[in-house]
């Protein structure tokens, strides 16, 4: 596993790729799927990378993703994801069978970090997922790092 300080490097290429690759664009899904790839690919100990879109307040459906069979439909407040969604706040796990309630859409899955993708007004527009076969596989530097990506993703896309 990389070192915070190489894992903070990465997030940061990756966003300035992700700048670069979607200047112009202006198709959510589009974006989610860009983003979902280039995290995917940055990172050895990524899983399962991916997006959990909300379309009603109580619903996330998946979205654009990486990695194994995603979970279909995760209802506000269960899991990892619905904790997230629900408390609109970072959830990292450290190791996934440890957490009440956590969905097994993947049995191989042993953490986890989720972080919401928020518009400057405050409204959610999705939840961002990713896995690892690795028990506390997620640090500091991934939640700095994929909060700052979901971040520019929030205020990028805000009338999605």
């Amino acid at each position: 596993m990389r070192g915070v300080s190489e894992r903070a490097r990465v997030y940061a290429d990756a966003l300035a790729r992700l700048e670069l690759l979607l200047d112009g664009e202006t198709d959510w899904v589009a974006a989610m799927a860009t983003v979902a790839s280039e995290l995917h690919h940055a990172f050895d100990h990524f899983d399962w990378t991916g997006f959990y879109r909300v379309t009603d307040a109580d619903l996330l459906v998946v979205g654009p993703y990486q990695g194994t069979l995603g979970c279909q439909r995760i209802e506000s407040g269960r899991g990892v994801c619905g904790t997230c969604a629900a408390q609109m706040r970072t959830v990292v796990v450290a190791d996934v069978r440890e957490f009440p309630g956590h969905i097994a859409c993947d049995e191989h899955t042993r953490s986890e970090i989720v972080v919401p993708v928020v518009r400057p007004g405050g409204s959610l527009m999705a939840v961002l997922d990713v896995d690892s076969r690795t028990l506390g596989a997620f640090g500091s530097a991934d939640v700095d790092g994929l909060e700052g990506i979901c971040r520019w993703l929030g205020e990028k896309y805000a009338n999605a």
